[in-house]
């Protein structure tokens, strides 16, 4: 059975109270002693342990909107307005446990990270494989790793040939090859092939042990973000306080200070705000926006520093052919035809974007012949009677083939050449495309929502990234960037001033939790939606300006809410200040200006007139 909060505990008291109270008095009639019974056992269990807290708040100097709550129920109490106090009382722990239950999550990062992670190896002995627990996996143990399971330990490939996705950790967008000799990280998922490992490291000091511990120290450290009702109540309460105390010292009549902090209570502050956050959290669901901590849509506003990562931040994180070479006396089309109909049959991870590009050209593949691929060769056969060969510039520089004087310049990315018929042909470049909004969202987080910087941090190569940079217009570049040196960098720039990070990969949650405001891009790593703020479901540059324009939104109405019923409060304090207005006449009038005030906040659920930037 799941635990009841502390809160929701007081709420259901509090509510149980006034119910019971209602119907005692207008369902009974019975007498007065009878019907307040009901309030004071709800002021006992759930105001009691409230006002504990604000005084432990008051006493180290923190008085929040919920504190003049606190001074609020004691002066009802004492005014015997005890229904009064008991509703205070709802709305103070029922504000507290909508606020709970939306910043917390399904589960915790780093039980997302456990559960990622296999418990079971498949350790080999002799003839057999044994089922053992990963703990006991030692160094120099065989493991066989299944088709499409998660590599347990750090370890480099003893038997068979396959792809792992390594991007998890890595940031890298693409599949890794691995061959007898290849090193192989934990964490990364296995392709379709039966791969066999030699452990050169045991699970606690593997790869994504390291990650889970830079998890903890990152958890551990998370910046808390104060609510703006608080800080709005901050300034208030000390204004309503005054004007209680000196109302009391002028008239010397101590009915006018209970006045005052009858309708200074501040609904507004307690209510309003949430109202608006909650109407946000539902905008932006129905715009495939998730917003897992109600605090961001408070700071998103604030930040000054954007810190993007590359691979599915900035680009589709899918590598695409970009470029086709063709040498002299061959044509660009002919070679692909050739090189597509070989790429059929191999697991490279670059041929899915030759076969991509074959496709889009509208170009016939053939059926080859004698097909082979040994590691360092590159990829060989026969297609439609001519000899074709698909492998890396330095092979064919080595030996020495025809025409390979006309190789291009090194260039960023990743490329291959084809050789046909003994003869060099063509240079394949490939790159991990940037968006198609990339540049207009980059260029206009200044001049739009008043970002001083815009920052990559990378894992990935600094050609590649430097280059992608150059293209969309950033020029502080972090390339080459482990998970702690991300965690690092966020963590420096977070101190300077609030920071936004962007990112995707599992190698990019330590850093989204380190920052003021962490956005997660799609749903690849359950491990990255969980350390985030905010999740973007459809993976789209777009939407995280959306959410940018719907929590500035958010915001204006919250403080529209809040500080319009502020000011409406500190006029009736006066009013009740110079004795205009009773304590229950300004009971009534603070509940006027909640009504007015939340309806107002609700205004953040409907659709807004600009939803984004044309970008």
């Amino acid at each position: 059975m799941p635990k009841i909060s502390k809160s929701l505990a007081i709420a259901i008291v509090s509510a149980t109270a006034i119910v019971v109270h209602l119907i005692l008095r207008f369902g009974f009639g019975a007498d007065e002693w009878t019907t307040r019974l009901p309030l004071l056992a709800g002021l006992l269990v759930g105001g009691v342990p409230l006002i504990y807290e604000l005084v432990g708040k008051a006493w180290n100097k923190d008085f929040g909107s919920d504190f003049l709550a606190g001074i609020s129920i004691i002066t009802a109490v004492l005014l015997g307005e005890y229904l009064a106090g008991t509703i205070v009382v709802l709305m103070l722990s029922g504000g507290e446990e909508l606020e709970r239950i939306a910043l917390s999550g399904a589960s915790s990062v780093l039980d997302a990270l456990a559960r990622r992670l296999p418990l079971v190896a498949h350790r080999r002995e002799g003839d057999e494989v044994r089922d053992v627990d990963v703990s006991e996996v030692a160094v120099g143990d065989e493991l066989v790793i299944h088709p499409h399971e998660v590599c347990p330990v750090d370890g480099e490939v003893v038997d068979g040939r396959g792809v792992m996705d390594e991007s998890y950790l890595t940031g890298e967008p693409f599949k890794i090859t691995k061959t007898r000799g290849s090193a192989v990280i934990s964490g990364a998922i296995n392709g379709e092939t039966v791969l066999t490992i030699r452990a050169t490291r045991p699970a606690g000091e593997s790869r994504y042990a390291k990650i889970m511990e830079v998890f903890r120290d990152s958890e551990a450290n998370r910046p808390r973000i104060r609510r703006l009702g608080d800080r709005l109540g901050g300034v208030y309460t000390p204004i309503a306080l005054a004007v209680a105390v000196l109302a009391w010292a002028f008239s010397g009549e101590p009915v006018r200070f209970l006045a005052v902090l009858v309708i200074a209570t501040p609904c507004p502050l307690l209510i309003a705000i949430p109202v608006a956050i909650l109407g946000t959290i539902s905008r932006c669901a129905q715009r495939a926006i998730i917003v897992k901590s109600p605090a961001a849509l408070e700071k998103i506003a604030e930040c000054r520093v954007a810190i993007l990562d590359k691979t599915g931040t900035l680009t589709h994180g899918e590598p695409t052919l970009t470029e086709v070479i063709a040498a002299e006396g061959f044509n660009r089309n002919e070679v692909l035809g050739l090189a597509s109909s070989l790429e059929r049959y191999s697991k490279h991870p670059l041929a899915g974007a030759v076969l991509a590009a074959s496709r889009a050209a509208g170009l016939r593949l053939e059926e080859p012949t004698e097909i082979s691929e040994s590691p360092g060769r590159g990829l060989r056969g026969v297609v439609g009677g001519r000899r074709v060969r698909i492998a890396n510039r330095g092979r064919l520089a080595r030996e020495g083939v025809a025409g390979i004087e006309q190789l291009p310049p090194i260039a960023p990315g990743l490329e291959c050449a084809v050789e046909i018929d003994g003869r060099y042909a063509a240079t394949f470049r490939f790159r991990d495309a940037p968006r198609r909004e990339s540049r207009s969202f980059v260029r206009h987080l200044g001049p739009r929502h008043n970002f001083r910087r815009v920052m990559i941090v990378s894992g990935d190569r600094e050609a590649e990234v430097r280059d992608l940079a150059a293209e969309v217009g950033i020029s502080e570049v972090v390339a080459q960037a482990s998970p702690e040196e991300k965690l690092e960098i966020v963590r420096r720039e977070t101190a300077k001033a609030d920071t936004l990070f962007v990112g995707d990969g599992i190698n990019d949650a330590p850093a989204m939790m380190a920052a003021t405001v962490g956005v997660a891009m799609g749903r690849n790593s359950d491990v990255t939606t969980e350390a985030a703020d905010v999740v973007i479901l459809d993976n789209s540059l777009t939407r995280v300006d959306e959410f940018i324009h719907i929590s500035e939104r958010m915001r204006r109405i919250a403080l529209q809410s809040a500080v319009g019923g502020m000011a409406l409060s500190i006029a009736g304090m006066l009013v009740a200040a110079v004795g205009w207005l009773s304590p229950v006449e300004g009971a009534i009038g603070q509940e006027v200006i909640d009504v007015a005030a939340v309806f107002n906040a609700l205004r953040a659920s409907l659709p807004p007139r600009v939803r984004h930037d044309d970008l």
